[in-house]
């Protein structure tokens, strides 16, 4: 399974890191990509991080927003800068998960909330 942390609550300019740690028996973590669900709006993608580290982020956090990993701790991360109120959303974090040598399978994580909020 997948456990997010690090949301909370800060002033807009603000900065949090969120991590999604991988727990239970796995062989690793292929693809790795954190979204986002405002209220009243559909889930979207913020950013992807590749097995070799490749990334990709929506237009609004470029420059915002940094997606990482740590393979030995079979973790992620996306540390946010610079926030601002319309960053305000649920962050789950999915990734493809080597469940035996072969195999993938998709895990999300539970969600943690982001408040942007003077």
């Amino acid at each position: 399974q997948l456990v997010e942390s690090g949301g909370g609550l800060v002033q807009p300019g603000g900065s949090l890191r969120l991590s999604c740690a991988a727990s239970g028996r796995i062989f690793g973590i292929n693809a790795m990509a954190w979204y986002r669900q405002a209220p009243g709006k559909q889930r979207e993608l913020v950013a992807h991080i590749t097995s070799g580290g490749s990334t990709d982020y929506m237009d609004s956090v470029k420059g915002r927003f940094t997606i990482s990993r740590d393979n030995a701790k079979n973790t992620g991360y996306l540390q946010m800068n610079s926030l601002k109120p319309e960053d305000t959303a649920v962050y789950y974090c999915n990734a493809f998960v080597y469940i035996d040598s072969y195999t993938l399978k998709s895990y999300w994580g539970q969600g943690t909330q982001v408040t942007v909020s003077s």
